[in-house]
């Protein structure tokens, strides 16, 4: 094992993609160097499915809420489930949430569904897991209303707006886009970000890093990513693990030692 103490802040380990092989994968990650994986939901379903999950493999959390892309049929109860997933001491953040421009998705829903779950957290005072794509600017707006703790996952904004997100008090993860050939911002970003607010994620089973990029990606992967950033920045590999690690049991409140 080349590394140890690896924290995957955000994957979605019940996607279709690990039916033939969770069980194994999953158990196998400790001997592998992974400690901690952060599993996202994207509607209440997921969110219960992953809550499953989290009693059965060790050093496995979850966030719970809805994703923009499946607002689709949304029960008009939604955010009092999310509020008693909530109770559950493996939910450490709401989320994945946030503005997906990238599709034809009704606007109007997602920002009303966005903000809703904002204002959960806030009230719950936990952090937020925040998807971005395509939607910077209204994004930024709302973490400037709300002021939400948290994380911006899979974070491909710019340098400039990378330095409000570090005023507003929040986090980035980057995972193995870092890695690409042609990723010129990421790399920016993977040299800019202060090492106190960077967390690193796969988002498996997608986005797997360079020498994996297409295939199936999953939580043994960050080793490449930061590999990647530990280059960038000039740092040794598992020193850069080791201070991403503590920072995700800090944002996420994980006390428990590995």
């Amino acid at each position: 094992m080349k590394y140890h103490n690896i924290f995957d802040a955000h994957a979605h380990y019940d996607d279709k993609w690990f039916d033939d092989d969770r069980d194994e994968l999953l158990f196998s990650m400790k001997e592998n160097g992974v400690s901690y994986i952060l599993s996202a939901a994207v509607d209440i379903p997921s969110a219960k499915t992953l809550l499953e999950y989290s009693k059965k493999y060790e050093n496995f959390y979850t966030c719970v809420g809805i994703h923009p892309e499946n607002l689709e049929g949304l029960s008009a109860d939604c955010l009092s489930q999310i509020i008693e997933l909530m109770k559950d001491e493996k939910a450490v953040a709401i989320g994945e949430i946030g503005l997906d421009y990238h599709w034809e998705i009704d606007r109007g829903a997602q920002h009303r569904v966005f903000e809703e779950q904002l204002k959960l957290s806030k009230e719950l005072d936990v952090p937020v897991v925040i998807h971005d794509r395509e939607a910077h600017g209204d994004v930024m707006d709302y973490l400037r209303k709300y002021r939400p703790k948290g994380l911006l996952h899979c974070y491909s904004g710019s340098v400039e707006m990378l330095k409000e997100v570090i005023k507003l008090g929040l986090s980035i993860s980057l995972g193995g886009t870092v890695t690409f050939k042609n990723a010129r911002v990421p790399v920016e970003v993977a040299a800019a970000v202060p090492i106190d607010r960077l967390l690193l994620e796969t988002d498996a089973p997608y986005l797997a890093p360079v020498p994996f990029r297409g295939k199936r990606n999953d939580s043994k992967n960050i080793a490449y990513t930061a590999e990647r950033i530990a280059e960038i920045r000039g740092m040794d590999p598992q020193e850069l693990i080791d201070i991403t690690t503590e920072n995700a049991k800090r944002l996420f409140e994980i006390r428990n030692e590995e």
